[in-house]
């Protein structure tokens, strides 16, 4: 049994967190943070790491990126494993994760879905043999109330495909201001934020005559939660620490 507690504890995601684990025998939720208190679930919900008294043995923070100092501040003086789901982190904030990794085990990616990190792998090695012959494109979709453009994850896919890449690539966010041929050296990212759409993610590879397009659909958000779930099992034991989801899926 692992006992955990969760950042966000009242926002969409932490809802279906606090489902899934209802669900799970060997997981449970023994408190959880926000600035919104009110008792939705079974578990006390506190403003602040100040207030919490329950043990844990893992944190699962699928908050807002504000609030990320005070949450590894409590993980790090507690010595607590950590999965960090929130998106939108600015670079510095990552850095300081894999700082707090050199203390706590870190769990953090920037999408949970098992799925999507199987596309980021299979688009590696799409990478590995098509990129001297095609183009590739990047065009991802979520719903109207996104903040951050382009996602965490469609981001994380560009890098993973640089890393493989034999050349440096560059990222390009929108051609609408440059009127000229495309270079063979770029990676266009492409974000659409319309509805209700959970997630959606397509990698294109466009060479002469044939195009190969890996996508990855998200119907629930309830795809992410099982995620972090499982990565919170996954680090429950773990020694200090940067892990991911390649990790988890190597695992399996």
């Amino acid at each position: 049994m692992i006992n955990i507690i969760l950042v966000g504890a009242n926002g969409k995601m932490g809802q279906v967190i606090s489902r899934i684990t209802e669900e799970d025998v060997n997981a449970n939720i023994v408190c959880g943070i926000d600035i919104n208190t009110e008792k939705k679930n079974s578990f006390p919900v506190y403003s602040s790491f100040a207030d919490v008294k329950e043990k844990c043995d893992v944190i699962i923070d699928f908050s807002h990126p504000s609030s990320l100092s005070a949450v590894l501040e409590y993980a790090i003086s507690n010595k607590k494993a950590i999965v960090i789901a929130t998106t939108g982190l600015s670079d510095e904030q990552i850095l300081s994760i894999k700082a707090a990794a050199q203390i706590i085990p870190v769990f953090f990616s920037a999408n949970m879905s098992l799925g999507v990190n199987l596309i980021i792998q299979l688009a590696k090695k799409a990478t590995a043999l098509l990129e001297d012959n095609f183009d590739i494109e990047i065009i991802e979709k979520h719903h109207n109330l996104k903040i951050d453009a382009p996602s965490g994850t469609a981001l994380a896919i560009a890098d993973a495909i640089n890393e493989t890449s034999a050349h440096s690539n560059e990222y390009v966010y929108d051609r609408h201001s440059m009127r000229k041929k495309r270079s063979k050296r770029e990676i266009g990212i492409h974000s659409v934020r319309s509805g209700t759409i959970v997630g959606e993610h397509d990698v294109i590879f466009a060479g002469n005559d044939e195009i190969i397009e890996i996508k990855h659909t998200a119907t629930s958000k309830e795809i992410f939660a099982v995620g972090a779930v499982k990565a919170a099992h996954f680090l429950a034991n773990k020694t200090p620490g940067f892990y991911n989801m390649d990790d988890l899926i190597a695992g399996i």
